[in-house]
């Protein structure tokens, strides 16, 4: 089935499943070395930077997953202001980033406006710099004014694409459907598009997966992360097992063969559950690394899961122990804005 993937064939929900289900029969040494195939032709042996900035741990949402949701009353709660966001942005432009990530929870401190002037003052004090936002659902005119304003890319997790599986993991209030609406519409509206779940969630099937791959084939985005669950302590699922390191590659490597030119990054959960683990996924098929530019007195209060790794490094010393990782498994770390190959041509 890899090598129908390979040569652009859809698989349907049941081959998904079958390939799922029977992944242990599936040659593992063939599989990356076909996933790494689509990468190298598409991207070299470069591994893409963006320089993370977490800004706010506030959020109005209680996803029964996250550490940051509304009623966990143990969360340690900040905003950093725009002067504290534009000066991790200088921090990583000397660093060499030429992308800056900004993701926080879905806090309405951070208004539509609020956010433009942001987006506009990033842009236009480091215009050779990609944005990439993700801040959740916001109405669309929010996400056409900050595209507006020089925003280029948008990341919202969809986290699973079953229906019954997206109700036991999120509150009643939000909705699979809106969701997947928003999506679409990032996508219309002109931004480089990133989806994603995570691998291993409570009530998580190879048939829920199987949901998941489908609909990634149907929104084709322009990004893909995907990362092991990992329990937090102050949240309903505290008790559940995390997401494999196994499952996790396996489902990078047939991502990258299915979307091969697909910007994929190799997580920090996947780093949190194994030591070696975002080498691991760079040698399934990633190819982008997420280093946190966050001030360091705040980056151990955004914490989404329990024993999240690099919370005390300095952001150089971050970026230099990246580059001599990946170094070690024969890729290079770029810092350039590693644009998906979609828009460039």
């Amino acid at each position: 089935m890899t090598e129908r993937l390979a040569k652009g064939e859809r698989l349907s929900k049941a081959e998904f499943i079958d390939l799922i289900v029977n992944r242990e029969k599936v040659d593992r040494e063939k599989l990356y070395a076909l996933s790494r195939q689509f990468q190298h032709e598409h991207f070299g042996k470069r591994v893409f930077l963006r320089g993370l900035i977490e800004f706010s741990s506030f959020c109005r949402n209680d996803c029964l997953y996250c550490g940051i949701r509304r009623s966990n009353c143990n969360a340690e709660r900040y905003r950093l202001t725009k002067e504290q966001i534009m000066s991790a942005c200088e921090l990583g432009h000397e660093l060499g980033y030429r992308t800056f990530v900004l993701q926080g929870g879905e806090d309405m401190h951070y208004t539509g406006e609020v956010l433009e002037d942001i987006v506009r003052s990033i842009k236009k004090s480091f215009p050779d710099c990609a944005i990439t936002l993700s801040v959740g659902e916001r109405s669309t005119e929010d996400y056409k004014r900050w595209f507006d304003a020089g925003a280029d890319r948008y990341l919202l997790r969809h986290e699973t694409a079953n229906e019954e599986h997206y109700k036991k993991l999120h509150p009643a209030d939000l909705s699979l459907k809106h969701r997947m609406e928003c999506l679409y519409e990032l996508k219309d509206i002109g931004y480089q598009v990133g989806a994603g779940f995570m691998v291993g969630s409570p009530f998580q099937t190879p048939e829920t997966l199987a949901d998941d791959l489908l609909f990634l084939k149907d929104l084709e985005p322009h990004m893909i992360g995907i990362g092991p669950f990992i329990p937090h302590h102050d949240t309903p699922f505290a008790n559940e097992k995390a997401g494999t390191v196994e499952l996790t590659l396996f489902l990078l490597a047939i991502i990258r063969i299915m979307l091969p030119d697909v910007l994929l990054p190799a997580t920090t959960a996947l780093g949190t559950v194994a030591a070696d683990g975002r080498e691991q996924g760079i040698l399934a098929g990633a190819n982008v690394l997420m280093p946190n530019l966050s001030p360091k007195d705040v980056r151990g209060k955004y914490l989404l899961y329990d024993n999240k790794i690099c919370t005390g490094e300095e952001a150089a010393e971050c970026k230099a122990c990246l580059d001599n990782r990946i170094k070690r498994i024969g890729y290079e770390t770029v810092t350039d804005r590693g644009d998906s190959p979609r828009i460039r041509k």
